[in-house]
């Protein structure tokens, strides 16, 4: 898909996303992101068949959760620690797709070690950034090649999707126009006159199908 064909799906994405928040909000009930009787520990794959329906949220990192500060600091994104804590109660999946020099490690794991390292040791505020919540679900660069925007990382997390409806909210169009292409439910967060990132309850009805 050309750039011009994947930001009119992502215009056409964000205007039904628009119309469907509207219609939850003046819900007085939300769909819940796992059905009785289903361990909230369950993989997302075997929650999709229990469910009926799951969604796992990809997150870019820099400027769209952490922000970094002109002495270099860092600390969340103004909402994001809220945002984050509202997902992991509705027991909506999370995971980061972000650029890391290659060689920072062999492995996604020995990358996403060394980043957390360089992410806490500048780390500013009394609560700490939630990585238990995006588990082994952080991928980063094998080869400088593979640096987003090219379209690697996403189509790596799309293969292991086990059937979930897959969302990517990141502060560059370049970046949610490339995931939008490849059947991502884009946002691009930060944006003046609507959410600073896509509401939960719009997540979870979108795992569900509607």
């Amino acid at each position: 898909m050309n750039r011009s064909a994947s930001r009119g799906l992502l215009r056409t994405s964000l205007a039904f996303l628009g119309a469907a928040a509207v219609s939850i909000a003046l819900s007085t009930t939300a769909s819940a992101a796992v059905p009785a009787g289903v361990p909230h520990d369950t993989p997302a794959g075997e929650r999709a068949d229990a469910a009926h329906g799951c969604a796992v949220v990809w997150f870019d990192l820099g400027e769209t959760l952490v922000h970094t500060a002109e002495n270099s600091s860092t600390s969340y994104m103004p909402g994001a620690a809220t945002y984050l804590r509202e997902l992991r109660e509705r027991d909506i999946e999370v995971g980061l797709i972000t650029n890391v020099p290659s060689s920072w490690g062999e492995t996604d794991a020995e990358r996403a070690a060394a980043l957390k390292k360089e992410v806490d040791k500048t780390w500013k505020g009394s609560t700490p950034f939630a990585w238990k919540d995006f588990g082994d679900r952080i991928l980063t660069p094998r080869t400088e090649a593979e640096r987003k925007p090219a379209p690697v990382l996403w189509e790596r997390a799309k293969a292991d999707a086990n059937g979930c409806r897959l969302v990517y909210e990141a502060e560059t169009a370049d970046e949610t126009d490339v995931a939008a292409s490849l059947g991502y439910v884009a946002y691009q967060t930060g944006q003046p006159s609507r959410p600073a990132y896509l509401p939960a309850r719009v997540i979870e009805h979108l795992a569900h199908g509607s």
